[in-house]
């Protein structure tokens, strides 16, 4: 009779130990999708798609009055009608015209530079937010969105510009050569509102909401930056402490109307200007621009998610 022995079954193999991942990620030269890339090379991206952004900005603005049935015209109208109505309330009945030389020139340059910098700040607000869609769909440097929406905003300015060369000539403002002291003007506006967009759409990327209080805190600053009252001529004999005049004078808002003003009205004097008001244009410049576009790429990774 045979004897069967149960022999004890050879022992299991252990597991292979699992590689790290990000050894595996590295031989297969594999990235996390939508990291934020370096500094450097994101300002790269934004440069190969400068193409894109200006055709975004001039198709935005092509596409903002077109259900309208003046169409572009609008963009020269709308700025016009507010500075007829803050004509109408601020220089007629509370009577700011006065003692203020060539106030309707004063008052329209200061409706079309301040609705520049307002603009650009509630298109950078939605921009993020109002465009998920295409954030989510296509991989680009977001900072795009914001930065074509205050490019569109730069264009619509200058159509305004050419309505305020004539509202100018009709008033009796002649040309001359600090005319030419708009371009960097409006190149250090441009900047700082760019600057503001970017900061403004990482906030509202978060927070919707934002996009609703915007146009109260707009408002007052509005009021305080001299838009249809002069600054100078405000403050005379008031006492003042002299915090709260520096502070108005050097707001950002006030300093580039009171630059466009100074540039195109001859009876706005140097005397009317903060000091050193250039050096003023160039810091908020660069403050807010380069602040700006650093404070929108460190959270480049986040928008569109959640």
């Amino acid at each position: 009779m045979s004897q069967v022995i149960d022999t004890p079954p050879p022992p299991a193999a252990s597991p292979a130990p699992a590689e790290d991942p990000a050894v595996l990620a590295a031989r297969h030269d594999l990235t996390v999708s939508g990291a934020r890339p370096t500094l450097p090379a994101y300002v790269r991206q934004l440069w190969q798609r400068r193409h894109f952004i200006t055709a975004f900005a001039t198709a935005k603005l092509t596409s903002q009055y077109s259900q309208a049935k003046l169409g572009q015209v609008w963009q020269v109208a709308t700025p016009l009608l507010n500075a007829a109505v803050y004509y109408f309330i601020f220089g007629v009945l509370m009577g700011t015209k006065r003692n203020v030389p060539d106030y309707v020139p004063f008052l329209v340059t200061g409706v079309f530079v301040w609705t520049f910098t307002q603009s650009s700040v509630m298109a950078g607000t939605r921009a993020i937010s109002g465009s998920l869609g295409l954030v989510r769909a296509l991989h680009f440097p977001r900072a795009s969105l914001p930065i074509s929406y205050c490019l569109q905003q730069l264009q619509q300015l200058l159509f305004s510009m050419c309505a305020l060369v004539v509202i100018l000539l009709c008033f009796g403002v002649p040309p001359r050569p600090s005319w030419i002291l708009v371009l960097p003007a409006l190149t250090l506006q441009f900047t700082f509102n760019t600057g503001l967009a970017l900061i403004m759409a990482r906030m509202g990327a978060k927070t919707p909401d934002i996009a609703q209080l915007m146009p109260f805190l707009l408002r007052t600053w509005m009021y305080v930056s001299g838009v249809m009252w002069s600054i100078d001529k405000m403050l005379k004999g008031k006492g003042l402490p002299h915090i709260v005049v520096v502070l108005l004078q050097t707001n950002p808002a006030a300093v580039y109307i009171d630059l466009m003003r100074f540039a195109l009205i001859d009876s706005f004097h140097k005397s009317q200007l903060p000091h050193h008001v250039w050096l003023w244009a160039l810091g908020w410049a660069l403050l807010a621009g380069v602040g700006g576009f650093i404070y929108f790429w460190k959270a480049e990774e986040t928008y569109g998610r959640g």
